[in-house]
């Protein structure tokens, strides 16, 4: 299988620069701008469990995010494999959740289709403890 090109390698860290101050800041706008209208996005838990569709719903969900990570989650590459057209991030990402410290690792998945992501795609490891 033939690895991302330069452009669409670009375009997916790009977006994923923005993510990653959206998860920090709560500034989802840049990231948005990346998306296409008729993105789809999967996510394994939560109110947007499973498969969604449209930049509307993906923004909704993403808005939630601070509520969830008071103070915000900081996100560190680990790896980035790439194909033809999609680019996933394996990172690792702390922060707090309900009072509690919170670590994770992840796959995020971006498919990217004329420089736009048309979906995302996150697989989780979560590593947290909620009280004992």
């Amino acid at each position: 299988m033939p690895a991302a090109s330069p452009a669409t390698l670009q375009a997916a860290q790009a977006a994923f620069a923005d993510f990653t101050t959206g998860l920090a800041k709560g500034d989802w706008q840049p990231f948005l701008d990346r998306v296409s209208d008729d993105v789809a996005f999967w996510f394994p838990a939560g109110p947007c469990k499973g498969h969604n569709q449209g930049k509307a719903k993906l923004a909704a969900f993403l808005t939630a995010v601070p509520k969830v990570f008071a103070g915000g989650l900081t996100v560190a590459v680990v790896q980035i494999t790439s194909s033809d057209t999609t680019v996933v991030f394996e990172v690792r990402s702390t922060g707090t959740m309900g009072g509690e410290p919170y670590e994770n690792q992840a796959a995020i998945a971006f498919d990217i289709r004329d420089q736009q992501i048309c979906a995302y795609r996150e697989y989780l490891g979560v590593i947290f403890q909620l009280g004992h």
